[in-house]
Parts: structure tokens; sequence; C-alpha cells
């Protein structure tokens, strides 16, 4: 049975506990036979409920396009190396076969037999913490996971759902004391499987955190171990940091073990993918080309990927402290290890690169005021409300920004200040840097990025994350452009709740924006496309390289593709045009859709036409700029004032192209019918109408695959 705790009577009269408890549905998740019984004791054979697929990973298979895949319970058996029992839970772990016919080249990628699906399903029973842990009441604004439930004991003039954060039991020996020891600290252990110089950098990024509970006025409270020889990482005593290996790269995660009934942390799992590492140090090599004839490889390549592991463990293991992301914080001095980071890079007066600052090397600011809000010790007779209250207001005052996932993820995100992998206090000023440095790089990109014997075909892997370096930038100015300025204020906290974008400021990330598709931002050099054929045996091309359109060569117009397209899908999407009819409607001065459109229009269609290869990008963007605009007509995700607006702009370009005509040479005038073509063909259906999808980029994040 499984208990239903998101309803409750926090009260000790137990008729009104019992009373919620049968209001509520609970789970019966499986049955047992009795095999035996022996003085109240009674005996069951668990092995139906460990051999079943738990997980619904053949559902997941399935509805993935993996293939039509089933439990084999013939193949499947109790796996007895990992199953144990440990003092506060036991562990149990089963083999488990799907068997079926494979169709996706992802499950091909990872198994011998692709019609033979077998992996191990874990079960744990954990012993639940004693009555002695006190929940901390939980601030949207602190940083912390929530914990919430309904208490129907609760007072009727007071909020039923109750709130409590996500936090490791921790109390000073001494709470009067400004600084204090734990009574017991918190203490993770590193996976012993992981190499050096991985070990050392886990270890050390990962001990930053004490830097956060000194601040909060502990000693030595947070400590970082490498894991006894006879230690198990199952036993739920030991917070781990693990090193796990995948095909691809991925994510790494930082999850936690919690009491359901209070948020207490009860362990810490920090999960870190092996290649990512690499992915950095592939980054790295784009933007140090260290490979010279005669000459010693440069050691910046290492230190950066090290640096980035360090940040790497920290944020993980932020995640099981309690802590969520925290994207806003890059713009405001990297205040806090629980962003995303981007490399921060920048040019040097000869040319190259300086990696010295890729990364930082301490805990933030912001990450010390969490802590201090989520973890420090009151002494007895401290109104523990009052107290909460006067931190917060005082990391307010200090003028740090919180904006976690929900508000930075989406394609359609409307804060300047919150994105992934960003860097800069400005979006669009660090996006016309990047593009400076991004062209630096490309005019200058030879064979020197790949090592000494390498087929030349791999020179792509390298390109691939240079020549988009500004696309996580992209993202983060497009939110300029009809976004709004807001926080997660709660009433009389004196923060700013919402303001408007100065117009001036989503003009410059509009600007910038138009940059990134601009034909001199999208043309390779010729001499570095000459240097890429195709792939060698060997060296199948793979996601992590551009798609093509010419069959086995390498493609520069899909490349440039796949980079005006993602920026032309940010601009006009739905939501965010929605957002700039609305605005310019409630302030004029705002930008509005219709002008966006015009100068979108102007600068691409209506540009003068340039010959040769730049000239052909430019007929590139001008129908990728034709497709978004004919998708926005056509979804019913926008407004019908903006797809009216869509409809209005559409039929002004016909009528240019029209025009155009007369004076265009063939070139432009098989851009211009192609582009008259879309046209009536939206107009003979429109709700039906879609245009050719626009090749994706290869995987970004997490700076690697999903």
């Amino acid at each position: 049975m499984q208990p239903n705790y998101a309803y409750r009577a926090v009260s000790n009269n137990p008729d009104e506990r019992k009373s919620v408890e049968e209001a509520f549905a609970q789970s019966v998740i499986w049955g047992f036979k009795a095999e035996a019984e022996d003085n109240g004791k009674v005996l069951i054979d668990i092995t139906p409920f460990l051999l079943r697929d738990s997980h619904h990973i053949a559902d997941r298979l399935n509805g993935s396009g993996q293939g039509d895949f089933n439990l084999n319970e013939s193949r499947s058996a109790i796996y007895l190396d990992n199953t144990k029992s440990f003092p506060d839970n036991s562990e149990f772990e089963a083999t488990i076969t799907l068997t079926g016919k494979a169709k996706g080249s992802e499950i091909s990628s990872v198994t011998p037999d692709a019609d033979a699906v077998t992996v191990r399903m874990h079960h744990s029973f954990i012993k639940l913490p004693d009555d002695n842990y006190r929940p901390r009441k939980f601030d949207p604004r602190s940083g912390f996971y929530d914990n919430s439930f309904m208490d129907y004991a609760t007072p009727i003039d007071q909020p039923i759902v109750k709130h409590y954060l996500t936090r490791h039991r921790l109390q000073k020996k001494d709470p009067t004391a400004a600084m204090s020891e734990a009574v017991n600290p918190i203490i993770y252990y590193v996976d012993r499987g992981a190499p050096e110089p991985v070990r050392t950098a886990l270890m050390e990024g990962a001990s930053w955190w004490n830097q956060a509970f000194e601040a909060a006025g502990y000693k030595n409270a947070f400590q970082v171990k490498l894991l006894p020889e006879d230690a198990d990482p199952m036993d739920i005593r030991y917070n781990i940091i693990q090193w796990v290996h995948r095909s691809t790269r991925g994510w790494s995660y930082g999850e936690s073990i919690d009491d359901p009934r209070t948020g207490e942390i009860i362990k810490g799992q920090v999960s870190l993918g092996s290649l990512r590492d690499r992915q950095d140090f592939l980054i790295a090599e784009g933007l140090v080309q260290p490979y010279e004839d005669g000459k010693p490889v440069s050691d910046k390549m290492m230190k950066m990927a090290i640096a980035r592991l360090h940040q790497l463990a920290a944020h993980e293991v932020g995640h099981t402290l309690g802590l969520q992301h925290n994207f806003a914080s890059s713009v405001n001095d990297r205040a806090s290890v629980m962003d995303y980071p981007s490399p921060a890079i920048s040019l040097n007066a000869d040319g190259t690169i300086d990696l010295s600052n890729a990364y930082t090397r301490e805990i933030g600011g912001w990450d010390k005021r969490a802590i201090l809000y989520g973890y420090q010790d009151f002494p007895a007779g401290t109104n523990e409300d009052e107290a909460l209250k006067g931190i917060m207001t005082e990391t307010l005052k200090q003028g740090y920004f919180y904006i976690t996932d929900e508000d930075a993820r989406p394609a359609n995100g409307a804060h300047p200040l919150a994105h992934l992998w960003d860097n800069g206090k400005n979006a669009a000023d660090e996006l016309n840097r990047l593009m400076g440095i991004r062209k630096h790089l490309l005019d200058n990109f030879s064979g020197k990025a790949i090592r000494q014997d390498a087929p030349m075909a791999t020179l792509e892997e390298v390109l691939v994350p240079v020549y988009l370096m500004q696309r996580y930038q992209v993202e983060a100015a497009s939110k300029m452009l009809g976004g709004l300025y807001y926080t997660y204020a709660v009433k009389n906290d004196g923060q700013p709740v919402t303001r408007f974008i100065p117009p001036a400021e989503q003009w410059k990330a509009f600007n910038a924006l138009m940059t990134t598709i601009s034909p001199d931002a999208l043309a390779l050099p010729e001499k570095l496309i000459e240097k890429i054929p195709p792939r060698p045996d060997g060296y199948p091309r793979t996601r992590e390289l551009f798609k093509s359109r010419t069959g086995l060569t390498f493609d520069p117009m899909a490349a440039a593709e796949s980079a005006a397209g993602t920026t032309l899908e940010f601009m006009l999407n739905p939501e965010r045009a929605a957002r700039l009819v609305q605005y310019q409607s409630r302030d004029n001065t705002q930008p509005g859709l219709i002008p966006v459109l015009d100068k979108l229009i102007a600068q691409t269609w209506k540009a003068p036409q340039q010959p040769g290869y730049k000239g052909e990008l430019q007929r590139l963007v001008n129908v990728l700029v034709l497709k978004q605009l004919l998708t926005l007509a056509a979804t019913g995700d926008a407004p019908e004032s903006v797809r009216g607006i869509a409809l209005l702009e559409i039929d002004g370009l016909k009528k240019w192209m029209q025009g155009a005509l007369k004076t265009s040479d063939n070139n432009q005038k098989a851009n211009l019918l192609f582009g008259m073509a879309q046209i009536d063909e939206f107009n003979k259906n429109p709700d039906k109408f879609k245009p050719a999808p626009v090749l994706a980029m290869p995987d970004g994040s997490p700076i690697g695959s999903e």
C-alpha cells in the first residue's frame, strides 16, 4: 500500500488524521500470496514483484520509435550480486530482458542484439528517518526545491497548502556560536572508479560547498572523501558522487532520496557522465587549434576540461543539497554554480583565445546566501520565520537574482536575464561579442584543429561547436525581444514585480539576432570548405555532425540552414509574437510585431542581392523567413491577431515579389518564384499547410546529446 502524502491532517487528533486518510485514494502497487505464517510473521515471495518492467521501459522504447518490445520472463532473473541488506535499507536488483523487433538506430547503437534488450531493474526499501528532523519553511525566492501538501488540520484563516524545502539534516553543536562544528557533518563519497585527474577534480569541485557552509557558520560541516574500499554505494548512509559511462554525451544528474513526509534528504546521489569532459576538450581544440607540426601540444584544453569538471561536480552536488537551477546568475558575475555555464572566453591582442577564466573556481555568492537560508541553525528561542525573512531580505538587498527552469528553458521564454549556457550582463551585447570571436576563429580555422594522422574529414567534428558557438546566446538574446522582466516577488518584499524591457534594448537584440543570419556570418571560408572531404571508412556520419543535402559531401549550405533556421524560430515564436502585439497595445513605444516583421523582411528579401556563395546564402535565409511567416500564420498556437498580422505581411511580400520579378536575375527570379509558389500553396488550405522542415542543428544541450 502506497500512502497518499499529498493530503494530510497534521494533528494530534487520530480521528482527524483518519478522516483525511479515508477521503483520498491510496495505491495498492502489488499483492502477495502468504507462503507461510509463524507467530504473526508472514513469508512471501517477492520475485514476481521484482521481475517486472517497473520503469515501463518497453512502453518508452515503443513510444520513441525504437521498436515493439515486451517483457520476457524466461530471460529475466534476480541479480544476486546487487541484492543486499544494510542497516537502514534493503536493495533488490533484477536482470530484466525485453524482447521484440527493434526499429530505431538509438537502441541498435547500444545493444549487441537490438531485438533483446537486457537491463537491470533496481528496487530500494528504505527505512524512514526518526521524528527529530524539523522541516523548514519554503520560500519561492530561496532557490530550494519545494515539498508541499494539503494540511486539512490548518485553521481556516491560514493557507491550507504547506510548503517545506528539501534539505539534509544539519545541526550545530553550539547554535549560539558564530562558528560551530556540526553534530553530524554532511559527507559525500567519490566513486573509486573515477580515473585521475578526474577523481581529484570531482573531489575538489564538490568540496567548494564547504565555503557556503562556512559562510553559514559551520566548521567543516561539508566534507568530500573517497569511498572506502569496503563501503557499498548502495548503502543509504553514503552520499555518492558516481562516475558513469554512456555511448554518447549525456546529462549528468544530481538527485536525492527524500522523506516524502518532510522533505528531509536521506541520501544524495550524483551521477556524472564520463563523456562530458571530452566535449569540453573538443570545444577547446576548436578554440585553441593546438596541433602544429613540430610543436608541443598545449595543455589549455586539458585545463579547461578539468575546470569544467570542478564546476560540474559542484553543480550536481548542489541539487542533492536541495537547490534548484539559478539561470539568472550568469548576468550577476557568475553568482551561482547552479547555472548552466558557457565557457567564458576572450580574444587576446595577438589573436589567440584566452581560456584562463573559462569556468569559475569557487562557490558563488548566491549559493552562500541560499545555503544560509536552508541550513542556518538558529539558537533556541529564535523566531525562525522572522530570521528567515531577514536572511531573504538581505539576499535581495545584495542584488542577487533567482530565476529557475520553467522560466528559462522554453523557446518562448520572456525573461531577459534567465538563460542556459550564456554569459554576459546583456544577452545582445554578449551575442555581438561572441560573433566577433567566432568570425576570427572561422577565418583562421585550419588543420591545426585536429591531431596528426587524423582524417581530414574529422575537421567537421571540431568545426561544429565553433560554427555554432552562438547557438545558446541567440536563444538568450531572443528573449529580450518581446520580453518581460519579472521576479518571484512576494508581497511587500520591495522587488519589482514586472516591467517592460526598454524598446532600445529590444531593437538592439533584434539587430544582434539579424547579424547571425547575415551571409557574412553564415559563410565559411572557401579554403576551409576545401579541406573537408567525404567521410572515410570507419568514420561514419553521426548526429554530432551537420546534416547534408548534398549526399556524401560536406554541405556548408546545410550548416547555414540549421543555424539561421534556429535564430528565426526563436524570433518568430508564436508566444513571442503575441507578446509583441499585446505589449505595443499597452505601450505604443514597444516594438510591436508589424515593425519587427517589416524590418525582418526589409533586411532579407528586400536587401540588395549579393553574388556567388553569399548570394545563395541570402536566398536560403529568404526562404527560411517565409517558412517561419507561413508557419506563424497557420499555427493554432498563435492568437488571431498574430495570425492576421502574419497574413498581412505575407500578402505584402507577395505583391513585392511580383514587382521584383521584372528586375531580377535568374537566381533571384527562382527564389521569388519559389516563394510565391509557397504562398499560393498556403492560400489553398492554410490550416493544413506545413512547409518542409528546416534542418536541425547537431545535438547541443547539455553541450552534448540529450
